[in-house]
């Protein structure tokens, strides 16, 4: 297993970086723009009546929301995930926790990720890469990430791209599908798949469709690019261009997952942005949307920023349902054209 110090050095260069310099895709949309909400002039319900909570993963979320993956074992993680663990618990939305690997690796590090005692009722969900399981983790590191955060269930990334641009990157992911499928059966609690920003397509859709696996988050491009990141941390330019602009736009990751896995729970991430993103990926198939980046620098004012942001995220989305008649999340579902 590689240095934890270097770890905790190369996360809190990558908070620097994606705080401070331009980490978002310059040519590559989330392709949301290629699609409108069909518009309803009769909605036939009072905006008051619109519902956004959601069941996900035996939870009642009080929206379809989920605050994604971002940090942790680092000088600012414990702050950052507090706060956003207490803005989640206030409003009843869900938290991913940013990768533990660190934390296994150095227990010193497990503070940073330790928000129970904030949000005791969130739906809060661990985080490793897949790869780790070709350095030598197993069901026992995963049960540790769970438990040791008193985590719901644990996701699991995949980040082929970012890893091959990293220097002394993890770019062995050979094998990884027949691992997978021996460990699933063991776990106790739900696995979740997902990208990191660069988008799940139908492929690997077909890949994962015999596992037992509870949801799949497409994690597409058009947002923050971990590729430009790791570029950006490392050599404080970007060397490859067009390999940063390298993935599967969300809008196209969230379709093509929809078609393959029909009955899937889906969680659209990767450049959403807005409200009116939100109830676009519900319209394609999302059950949940997930937010990263735009809440790192309210997380870092403190939880009341965080809620100031979410709340009106969620108000946009509460509208955005209201004009097209869906009174819940679900009923958003097909009401949405390609322009």
């Amino acid at each position: 297993m590689s240095d934890a110090s270097d770890i905790q050095t190369r996360k809190r260069k990558h908070l620097e970086v994606c705080l401070h310099e331009p980490v978002e895709y310059t040519r590559l949309t989330t392709g949301f723009e290629r699609y409108r909400l069909r518009y309803r002039a009769l909605p036939e319900l009072a905006l008051q009546e619109v519902r956004l909570s959601t069941e996900f993963l035996g939870k009642t979320l009080q929206a379809p929301f989920l605050i994604g993956a971002m940090t942790g074992g680092e000088a600012h993680g414990a702050r950052i995930n507090r706060a956003l663990a207490q803005a989640a618990e206030h409003l009843g939305v869900g938290l991913m926790l940013g990768s533990q690997r660190v934390m296994l690796e150095r227990p010193q590090a497990r503070a940073s990720f330790q928000v129970r005692e904030v949000a005791p009722t969130t739906l809060l969900i661990g985080n490793l890469g897949l790869v780790q399981l070709n350095k030598g983790y197993g069901l026992a590191q995963l049960e540790q990430a769970v438990q040791q955060v008193g985590a719901d269930a644990l996701a699991l990334h995949l980040n082929p791209l970012q890893e091959a641009l990293q220097v002394g990157g993890d770019t062995d992911f050979s094998g990884l599908l027949d691992k997978l499928a021996g460990l699933l059966p063991q776990v106790s609690f739900p696995v979740i798949l997902k990208e990191v920003g660069h988008g799940i397509g139908r492929e690997v859709a077909e890949q994962l469709a015999p596992l037992p696996v509870a949801a799949l988050d497409v994690a597409g491009a058009g947002g923050t690019s971990w590729a430009r990141v790791e570029e950006l941390v490392h050599h404080g330019r970007i060397l490859h261009p067009e390999l940063v602009e390298m993935g599967i736009p969300t809008a196209e990751a969230l379709v093509e997952c929809r078609r393959i896995l029909p009955h899937k729970p889906l969680i659209a991430s990767g450049g959403i942005r807005t409200g009116t993103d939100a109830a676009k990926a519900l319209a394609l198939g999302a059950q949940l949307v997930a937010v990263a980046r735009p809440l790192l620098k309210p997380a870092l004012k403190g939880p009341e920023a965080v809620v100031e942001w979410l709340l009106n995220f969620l108000h946009e989305l509460r509208v955005a349902l209201f004009a097209i008649g869906a009174r819940t999340p679900a009923e958003a579902f097909g009401r949405i054209e390609k322009v």
